[in-house]
């Protein structure tokens, strides 16, 4: 069980970096977006390759950073029945899910998927659109977006299985973090109860 913990964290390293870098991406297509609006409304010029470049930085984004989401536990829950139990109790329920719902679905988009990167890499597909990117490298990220979700995915059944032997406590699985905003609110709460008690 220690090997396989040693490999959940070296999965858990892997897609913090992954999904800590493909942030970058965001203002990447800020950028081209806003240089691709400038460029239409002085010079009434446009680009097929701008917009879809755009596409393509946004895909990267969704599909590289699913496996940051799930290993930061933020994706969506629905808590009405997993919020009854304790640790224990949602660590099975996560189990199940894990083997049953998420794996099935990356195996099966992994399968499907390979083959169109494929052939669009082998055929040297490009967009239909005038002035067109190639369109194997957006191809491409369905794969690996979820074969790092995949991973994660194992990463996460590692450590819901240690939690269940009583070889980690819950505190291996990470809880969502409290965004920026909801920390600066409560804090202003916070600040304008102390101001009302005195």
């Amino acid at each position: 069980m220690l090997a396989m913990l040693n490999a959940s964290k070296a999965i858990d390293r892997l897609n913090r970096r992954i999904g800590q870098s493909v942030i970058w991406l965001i203002l990447v297509a800020v950028l081209v977006s806003t240089f691709n609006a400038l460029v239409r409304k002085f010079f009434n010029l446009s680009s097929n390759a701008f917009l879809e470049l755009q596409w393509y930085l946004f895909s990267g984004v969704f599909l590289l950073s699913g496996a940051y989401t799930l290993a930061r536990n933020g994706h969506v829950r629905i808590d009405v029945v997993s919020g009854r139990f304790g640790p224990r109790g949602q660590a099975w329920i996560d189990v199940f899910g894990l083997i049953f719902f998420l794996a099935p679905v990356c195996v099966l988009v992994l399968i499907t998927s390979w083959p169109v990167f494929v052939t669009s890499w082998e055929s040297g597909e490009v967009s239909n659109n005038a002035g067109g990117l190639l369109l194997w490298p957006a191809r491409l990220l369905v794969p690996v977006g979820f074969g790092l979700l995949l991973l994660q995915g194992a990463s996460e059944l590692i450590k819901r299985i240690a939690v269940l032997k009583g070889i980690e406590d819950e505190s291996l699985v990470v809880k969502e973090e409290q965004s920026a905003e909801a920390a600066l609110a409560e804090e202003i709460r916070r600040m304008q109860n102390n101001q009302g008690a005195s």
